[in-house]
């Protein structure tokens, strides 16, 4: 029993590992072309003087194509809120930024099926943009703390040729992948014994669909411990078939990667506290509706 269990975890982990691998060296090395040349002082001109609306929306589009390294995401929210970008729309590039990009969409139509990855994107988009234009209106743009001017770490002289800009995309490509090959591994590797191992019955009964607060505690879950989408997504396709409920996996996957606890820390620096705590209860609100709604789409 133990040798076609272990034997089941490892044809998973090697078919999932390789999937990962190849789709996130070439995902990654179109968003490195897409960076070169649509740099973040565009990004920053683009969404400057927009209407609140308008801009939201850049703001969230801007957010689903950047690096997502760690390095970007809060140096270029400074800078935009520094460029004078309106408030609404620094807030839907901040949501979007982590939890929309081409390597995770891609992950999520390859692993769990376009209409789960449509929902996904559906409802984190809007969700990003519902949340820059309601903590605007809600006052919130003045519980920023004061900011001295910050450059993102990217910013520099470049050739700008065709042979230079591949170049940097590529190294980017396998820089990042390099960072972050032991994530991806990790998740294989967690979601194969998950496959392999646990039984279907437990899952199945805790977080399984018939469950109506699966979705609610898997949010819960999900917002004060640190999950990378791109960790959490083959964890979740091994949950989804031992039992439990896709819109479970979903609260998970938001609310993990869009209120990390490194990211909150870095937040806390530049946020007053109300401020912080109405972004945690949104994306916990955002996850939880994603939950709901794909379960009513999955059945």
């Amino acid at each position: 029993m133990f040798w076609n269990n272990l034997a089941v975890a490892a044809n998973f982990f090697v078919e999932i590992a390789v999937e990962l691998i190849v789709l996130f060296i070439g995902i990654t090395f179109l968003v490195g072309l897409i960076q070169e040349y649509v740099p973040d002082e565009t990004i920053k001109k683009a969404l400057g003087g927009r209407h609140k609306v308008l801009g939201s929306i850049l703001g969230a589009g801007f957010g689903a194509l950047t690096p997502f390294c760690s390095c970007s995401t809060i140096p270029l929210l400074l800078g935009m809120l520094n460029a004078g970008v309106p408030f609404a729309s620094a807030m839907a590039f901040l949501f979007a930024s982590p939890l929309l990009n081409p390597v995770i969409i891609s992950l999520f139509v390859i692993l769990m099926g376009w209409k789960v990855a449509a929902l996904y994107f559906a409802v984190t988009f809007v969700g990003a943009i519902a949340i820059g234009l309601l903590l605007d209106a809600l006052g919130f743009a003045d519980q920023m703390k004061s900011m001295a001017a910050v450059r993102s770490c990217c910013d520099c002289k470049q050739a700008t040729d065709a042979r230079s800009r591949i170049q940097r995309s590529a190294a980017f490509a396998f820089g990042l992948f390099r960072q972050l090959v032991p994530y991806l591994l990790l998740g294989a590797g967690i979601g194969a014994f998950i496959h392999g191992f646990v039984p279907t019955e437990i899952i199945s009964r805790f977080a399984g669909p018939d469950n109506p607060l699966a979705v609610p505690v898997a949010a819960i879950i999900g917002v004060p411990i640190y999950i990378r989408a791109e960790t959490m997504i083959p964890i979740g396709l091994a949950l989804i078939e031992k039992g439990m409920s896709v819109g479970a996996v979903l609260a998970l996957v938001i609310g993990g990667a869009g209120a990390s606890i490194p990211e909150l820390t870095l937040l806390s620096a530049i946020f007053e506290k109300k401020l912080l705590a109405a972004f945690v209860l949104t994306i916990f609100a955002i996850a939880v509706a994603a939950g709901y709604l794909a379960n009513l789409l999955v059945a």
